[in-house]
């Protein structure tokens, strides 16, 4: 989703709390990231990868300048020939620790197997961060939870299209978003005529 949209999406949800929601919960990812610099994690569940989140956060990193929020994607299932940014297991989860930002996304109750990989991250020192369904589970290990429940008919898709593309605003106050938008097409001008950066 281009900054033309996430900016009309916006003052579509404008009555709502997601626009504050999201811009929040992307400042407290900016935050845990950028000045630690650990690396940001990205998991699903079994069944729900957070392909496009990735791929958005890739792009919000290049335009952004700030390289801490290019995620690695954990995958529960990697078949050999991945290539390598795609081969990363839930091992890496478990060797998580201080400094290093783990971000949930969970559509449903993740597995058992998840939580724990989750619960060993979070006692290892590693700040755990969720997009959920409200599960209570989830939000317990959470350090910052955003939970999408179905209220004001917006999805979780929806959500990580608004959170991404804040995580990538550099905290710039809301009085300041008419620059930031002119800033953002600009940059998205660029971007149209270049080669455009590797994708997922």
């Amino acid at each position: 989703m281009d900054a033309v949209r996430v900016a009309l999406l916006r003052e579509v949800l404008a009555k709502t709390q997601w626009p504050a929601a999201t811009r929040r919960f992307a400042g407290t990812l900016r935050s845990s990231v950028v000045p630690h610099g650990g690396g940001l994690l990205l998991v699903g569940t079994e069944v729900y990868e957070p392909w496009h989140l990735a791929a958005h956060l890739v792009d919000e990193s290049t335009w952004s300048g700030l390289p801490e929020l290019t995620p690695t994607l954990v995958r529960h299932r990697v078949r050999p020939g991945d290539p390598a940014h795609l081969s990363v297991g839930l091992g890496r989860i478990e060797a998580a620790g201080r400094g290093e930002t783990l971000l949930v996304v969970v559509p449903e109750r993740p597995g058992e197997g998840l939580l724990e990989r989750v619960h060993d991250a979070r006692r290892a020192g590693a700040t755990v961060l969720s997009l959920d369904n409200g599960d209570p589970e989830v939000r317990g290990l959470a350090h910052e939870a955003l939970s999408v429940t179905g209220g004001d008919d917006v999805d979780l898709d929806t959500v990580q299209h608004l959170v991404s593309a804040a995580a990538g605003e550099n905290g710039a106050p809301a009085q300041r978003g008419r620059l930031r938008f002119r800033d953002r097409l600009s940059r998205l001008a660029d971007q149209l005529t270049a080669p455009p950066p590797a994708r997922w």
